[in-house]
Parts: structure tokens; sequence; C-alpha cells
């Protein structure tokens, strides 16, 4: 039985473990090293993760060790619950984490009277897309984001009714 529990500041060590090992798996192919270690600084500093949680609202769960997830209620004022990050360790994949995170986030969105989930995925990360459409997400667009120091996110946008 996967266990889903509200992340606190105390476990932003687990999260960084977790983005740390995951990301290099699943974007190794499809960034380059400068740009990787780009995003995860600007990501994943304990400074940045604090601020996602204490000025943009996001909220973190977390899966013990092996996974965790963040979001935001009612994103951009609308119905929608946005998923902004979901990482599961490439050992702990196929064993339900990550289902169950969406099922907690999805339960959660209900309670705020959202009616959809929102992410956005990067358009090379074809497990993670393939992943998103088994969980009943559907594409609903494409955006490319400029995240500074001339890098693009270049995301394909998601989404589930709830």
């Amino acid at each position: 039985m996967v266990v889903i529990r509200k992340a606190e500041f105390a476990d932003i060590p687990v999260i960084q473990r977790i983005a740390f090992k995951t990301w290099p798996e699943t974007f190794g192919d499809i960034l380059s090293r400068p740009q990787l270690s780009y995003m995860l600084d600007l990501m994943y500093s304990e400074n940045s993760l604090c601020q996602q949680i204490r000025e943009k609202g996001h909220e973190f769960v977390i899966s013990g060790s092996e996974g965790f997830a963040s979001f935001e209620m009612n994103y951009k004022d609308s119905s929608s619950t946005k998923i902004h990050k979901i990482y599961i360790l490439p050992t702990a994949q196929g064993r339900g984490v990550g289902k169950a995170l969406f099922g907690h986030i999805a339960a959660m969105a209900k309670e705020c009277s959202n009616d959809k989930l929102t992410l956005n995925v990067n358009k090379f990360n074809l497990s993670a897309i393939s992943f998103y459409e088994k969980q009943g997400f559907m594409e609903v667009g494409r955006e490319d984001l400029p995240i500074g120091s001339g890098y693009w996110m270049e995301d394909i946008i998601m989404e589930k009714a709830i």
C-alpha cells in the first residue's frame, strides 16, 4: 500500500534527493547537462522550494522517500488544480506511487470544488506522456516557456476531468 502525506519543510532534503536522482535519468537524453543543472538549481534549491510553498501557494505531498508531487488548487482563479511537479524514483516506478499521488491530488482537488487536473510535460518525455495518458490525461495545447539563461521549457499541456 502506498502512503501519501503532506510534505513539511523538514522534507525538503528528501524532495531534493528524489529530484536529483530522478532528473538525470528522466531528462538525460532530452536536456544538456548545463540546462539540467540550471533547472535543478532553479526549481529545487532550498530557497526555491521554500518560495514555492510560502509565496506561490504550492502544496507538496510525498510518498516516503520514493516520490513527491506539488500542486496548486484553483490555478489562476479557475476550477482547475495545476500539478507543477510529480517525480518518482526510477527504482520505485511501476509500483503505483505515481497513480497514488494523482489519486490523492484528485481527491483534494474535488474537496476544493476543482473539476480538472492540468499539468505540463516536456514534449520529448514520451514515457511520461504515455503514463499521463494512461491516467486519463489528454493533450490540450503546447507552450514554450523561457526560463532564463537562454533555456526553454518546451511543453505539452495535458488535462484530465475529475
